[in-house]
């Protein structure tokens, strides 16, 4: 008779400690990526998936391969929460677009132009085709200021855009181009197939690469979301320093590339990667002005109009 009367209190005890159970188990949220291709630059979303880093966070991330032209919209519309590249995002909010750079990873990138062996001089391309991923991306920007450097009308050139460095490197690798502007390891695999290295024009502009564009939407009613997105990458980028071998090997399976091709894109990543996750306000201010030689845009527009680093380690 009395464990009748005892198991209705340890059934009401039950129903007053389970919800606080609930409580404390953290829920995952679901984010989505948009990446326009497989690329070195976006080795810390890499490494942040197959590593766990986002679950530890409790994301459950979904990668979306879409092209660059139309991930702002696709961020706007919610079918993405975030995308990687910050002179698209930087372009789409000074356009009037609603979306903010929260990350940034690196301090350059080594784009470089690759051609087929023919091309000896810059006035070679003259009649010729060159592969960017498409039109106002960093390749093509790079490619625009190479001409002007060398006196070359561009209306000489023909483009190609193939929606990422993936598709600039088939581009070369199947003969539709003379050149192409790749990025590491795809530089280097385009030499051991025949081409050249012919030169480095990732520093004739500041143009900001990879990081974490997102809405000011989500960065208001999902500031938690976009703090553990961070986190989970600047775990991962702790985690590429300290595993050269490890990351090495990724690097090798996931662009299928030799071994000691994958450590010379390894050794590049790191010479890339900036210390805290900011964006110089050099790098942004340049970037204005490059945009300035497309568009009207106001003398005294502020480029910390368009940042926002507060969600950083010791951010403001």
């Amino acid at each position: 008779m009395r464990r009748a009367i005892l198991w209705p209190r340890v059934l009401f005890a039950m129903t007053l400690l389970v919800p606080s159970l609930i409580d404390a188990a953290e829920v995952t949220q679901k984010i989505r990526i948009g990446l326009p291709s497989v690329a070195l630059t976006y080795t810390p979303f890499y490494v942040a998936q197959e590593k766990g880093f986002l679950k530890k966070a409790a994301l459950e991330a979904e990668y979306i391969q879409m092209n660059t032209a139309i991930q702002p919209q696709a961020l706007i519309n919610g079918n993405i929460n975030f995308f990687p590249s910050l002179a698209t995002g930087i372009s789409a909010a000074v356009a009037g677009l609603p979306l903010v750079v929260v990350l940034n990873f690196y301090t350059i990138t080594p784009w470089m132009l690759v051609t087929s062996k023919e091309i000896n001089k810059p006035q070679d391309v003259l009649g010729k085709k060159v592969a960017v991923s498409g039109i106002r991306t960093t390749g093509h920007q790079l490619m625009t200021a190479w001409f002007k450097k060398y006196e070359i009308n561009e209306k000489e050139v023909g483009f190609i855009m193939t929606g990422g460095t993936s598709g600039s490197f088939a581009a070369l690798a199947s003969g539709q181009v003379a050149g192409a502007v790749l990025t590491p390891p795809y530089d280097d695999k385009a030499v051991t197939k025949g081409f050249k290295k012919f030169m480095l024009i990732g520093d004739l502009l500041d143009i900001p690469t990879s990081g974490l564009v997102a809405t000011r939407a989500e960065v208001t009613n999902h500031r938690d979301r976009v703090q553990k997105t961070i986190a989970a990458l600047f775990e991962a980028i702790a985690w590429i320093r300290a595993n050269r071998q490890e990351t090495g090997k990724m690097i090798a399976d996931k662009f299928k590339i030799t071994p000691a091709e994958a450590d010379g894109a390894y050794e590049t990543l790191l010479s890339m990667f900036n210390k805290d996750g900011r964006l110089p306000a050099k790098v942004a201010r340049g970037y204005l002005d490059l945009l300035r030689q497309e568009r009207p845009l106001p003398a005294d527009l502020d480029p910390q109009k368009f940042l926002d680093f507060s969600m950083l380690p010791g951010g403001k």
